[in-house]
């Protein structure tokens, strides 16, 4: 019998088959025992078993990568522990009072520093800012320029009273100023980090503000300048004036009268490298900083075209003489060329003629003295730092290496080891040559000798020559700190001679606002004698001022009316300030290099680009 066999062939059916359901049992298990006696491969598992249980696999696969499934749990068992761990110690942190890092106490230079800022606080004339801080000042001079009907200058409030007395002279005021700005363009981080930059810029300002009203700032051309604000009458004549009378400035209530000059080719130049420099220091104000170089070119113009001294046949002869204007060219020449970078004014700072007049080739006893009537030796040291960082070349070199070579010997002769200048036993170099007043002349050399040691190091430079032998850069500071330490103190008396430092300092400083009370009492001219005369300490602290100094044995009397000895300035504490900021702070944080010379242009050339690579 045959069947349909749906693959296309006959299916043959064995309808004989009588086998039993027994039959076909046994057979089968036959069968099954005959198949397990033998291995099966997968395949035939699977067909016989069915499916079975899948392993595990042994790797993870990531996408990018396959791992270890062992790694992967380790890696992932790290992490969520590691982040348990950063968790709890970010918690610990946070839930932990906090102790502040305190940066080191400041170092002495620091700290006389603040003061000897404060100085200029009390010196200021005319309306005050009421952040003055200053308890025993107050407005005063509110009528300078209107009290006197010869002048063409009716606005001359503002400035700062000059020493011991009410008198603006304009010389040494504009020098204060130039020593002032100069300081803060080669040491802003320093002033930052002594948190005073604020404080000594608006110092400067306050002085170039008024500076700027007392000659037509507007005008390129000008013909006349004021000189000076008060008067100085040392005859002892009845009429009041502000050296026959002893008052606070406050209760001035006497005439002022206004010194013009026409011919003053010295304090017009003087008082240009002011302007100049402050330009500097405000470069980031460019309309003030605009308005100040303005200024700077009007005065130096006028210099150049009216000579003469300022203190030819005038008063000011007596109490600030100027010897002669050569050296002002120089010094408000180099000012202007850093402010404007006209090129013209360095070609006139380095004129040979120039320098001859200003005595650089002929020495002489006060040669190296830097002071408020002689610039030569800081426009020495100012056109040898464009020597070194700049190197301008060719025409400029010859003048230019001749100043640095001088400079060199002036640092030279402030060393102990040469015989240039004498020292009190002490060790108070006597610049002045034993002559009174000498602290002003020493800042201003502690000042140039740690400047142009950070001139050095900043050039790469471990020293300088002397004749055949050298001399590292740290001999020039020691000179500059036991100079200036000797000012804080270490000298044989243990006195201070910035008034407030340090314990022992001098309490009978002459000074009318600090010696005359404010009590509410308007003491006439000659009522404030008694305060003058008095062997009392001073009612009111001048609070940074340095005193005139000791004489050249060491000695020193605390006086009020011995000015050689208790007498402070503008000139001298602005030396102060600027040898002070100087050395403090760390000795690593140099000289800002090059905003002086933001102003100039390129000395050499851009060169042109590289050419294109060539293609075949």
């Amino acid at each position: 019998m045959f069947g349909r066999d749906p693959w296309g062939g006959a299916l043959e059916i064995n309808a004989t088959d009588s086998a039993t359901d027994d039959d076909r049992s046994r057979n089968l298990q036959d069968f099954d025992k005959a198949a397990l006696s033998r291995n099966l491969d997968e395949t035939q598992q699977s067909w016989l078993l069915g499916p079975t249980e899948q392993k595990k696999k042994k790797y993870v696969d990531l996408g990018c990568i396959i791992v270890s499934r062992k790694v992967f749990k380790w890696t992932v068992g790290s992490i969520i522990a590691a982040a348990l761990i950063a968790g709890f110690v970010t918690l610990i942190v946070k839930t932990v009072p906090k102790h502040k890092h305190h940066n080191p106490p400041p170092d002495n230079y620091t700290l006389a520093l603040r003061k000897a800022l404060m100085f200029f606080n009390e010196q200021r004339s005319g309306k005050l800012p009421k952040h003055n801080n200053v308890s025993w000042r107050g407005n005063s001079g509110l009528q300078d320029g209107k009290s006197d009907d010869s002048t063409l200058f009716k606005n001359l409030v503002g400035g700062y009273y000059d020493a011991g007395d009410a008198i603006k002279f304009n010389f040494p005021q504009s020098f204060a100023l130039t020593m002032l700005s100069w300081s803060v363009i080669e040491y802003p981080a320093k002033y930052e980090a002594a948190g005073e930059l604020s404080h000594v810029k608006d110092i400067i300002k306050w002085g170039t503000d008024y500076l700027l009203k007392t000659f037509n700032s507007s005008a390129d051309t000008i013909d006349r300048i004021v000189a000076q604000v008060g008067k100085g009458d040392t005859s002892g004549g009845p009429d009041p004036n502000d050296h026959y009378c002893w008052v606070r400035p406050e209760d001035i209530d006497y005439p002022r009268p206004v010194t013009e000059c026409h011919s003053c080719s010295d304090l017009a130049a003087e008082m240009a490298a002011a302007l100049a420099s402050a330009s500097i220091v405000f470069k980031d104000n460019k309309v003030y900083s605009q308005k100040l170089v303005h200024g700077a070119r009007t005065l130096f113009k006028f210099a150049r075209e009216q000579r003469g001294r300022y203190s030819s046949g005038n008063e000011a002869a007596i109490f600030y003489n100027s010897t002669s204007y050569w050296d002002e060219f120089v010094w408000g020449a180099s000012w202007l060329y850093y402010a404007t970078g006209n090129s013209s004014y360095l070609q006139l700072a380095t004129t040979p003629g120039l320098a001859k007049h200003a005595g650089a080739f002929w020495g002489g006893p006060d040669y190296g003295v830097l002071s408020w009537d002689n610039k030569l030796t800081g426009a020495q040291v100012l056109l040898s730092r464009l020597r070194l960082f700049l190197s301008p070349g060719y025409p400029y070199e010859e003048i230019l290496s001749t100043f640095h070579n001088q400079t060199s010997i002036v640092m030279c002769s402030f060393l102990p080891f040469f015989t240039s200048f004498n020292r009190t036993k002490g060790g108070l170099i006597q610049l002045n040559h034993g002559r009174p007043q000498p602290l002003q002349y020493v800042v201003n050399a502690a000042f140039l000798a740690t400047l142009y040691s950070d001139y050095l190091a900043a050039a790469d430079t471990p020293g300088w020559y002397c004749g055949p032998n050298f001399y590292s850069t740290d001999v020039l500071r020691g000179f500059a700190q036991t100079q200036i330490d000797y000012i804080l103190g270490k000298n044989p008396r243990k006195m201070s001679y910035v008034v407030g430092f340090g314990n022992h300092y001098p309490k009978r400083v002459h000074h009318r606002g600090a010696s005359v009370p404010k009590n509410k009492v308007k003491y006439n001219c000659k009522g404030g004698w008694k305060w003058r005369d008095s062997s009392k300490p001073n009612p009111n602290t001048l609070v940074g001022a340095m005193v005139a100094g000791p004489d050249k044995n060491d000695g020193f009397h605390d006086v009020r009316t011995n000015y050689n000895y208790t007498e402070p300035t503008l000139a001298g504490n602005a030396g102060l300030v600027a040898s002070l900021i100087a050395l403090s702070g760390d000795k690593s944080v140099g000289i800002d290099k090059n905003t002086i010379f933001s102003a100039i242009p390129p000395m050499f050339p851009t060169p042109p680009p590289p050419p294109a690579a060539w293609r075949p």
